[in-house]
């Protein structure tokens, strides 16, 4: 659109491809033309935190929810929880939002095999964004994160 970026504003991009049929999904946070304030820092590492921790939770047999929770309540307990507006993550294959998802209202298990997003996030209107969304791929340990690109703060 015709936005005009202001220096140290947050851009997120989400962006996806589909390959073999199969759809790919990753979102980051990157900030134009300068370091971002103290108060946007602390924000997006916020973000970073709650999208580890969820991460780190992941194995079979735990139950989404938890996996909700463990984000939401990075998020929550560092005061941004009303800003954190909607799910931890969705189910991910021929479609881009596969049924199933990491919500605090879906009681189902994880399961060897699954692929599904982690994308917490932080939105105060008029202010900045951020989330940051990784795909994964559940393995009997755990699991193995499918995108690669950095989590760090990001000036373009």
């Amino acid at each position: 659109d015709d936005t005009k970026l202001k220096k140290g504003q947050s851009i997120v991009i989400d962006m996806g491809g589909v390959y073999k049929d199969y759809c790919s999904d990753m979102t980051r946070t990157v900030f134009f033309g300068e370091e971002p304030s103290e108060e946007h820092k602390k924000i997006y590492n916020i973000v970073k935190e709650a999208n580890e921790r969820a991460i780190a939770m992941i194995k079979p047999g735990v139950k989404f929810k938890d996996i909700d929770n463990a984000a939401r309540n990075i998020i929550k307990d560092a005061g941004y929880g009303e800003y954190f507006t909607h799910r931890t993550g969705h189910s991910i294959g021929l479609e881009i939002h596969d049924k199933g998802d990491v919500s605090s209202i879906n009681n189902a298990e994880v399961k060897e095999g699954m692929i599904f997003s982690i994308e917490p996030g932080i939105y105060l209107p008029g202010n900045i964004g951020v989330r940051i969304e990784d795909l994964v791929l559940v393995n009997k340990d755990g699991c193995e994160i499918l995108n690669s690109v950095p989590k760090e703060i990001t000036v373009v």
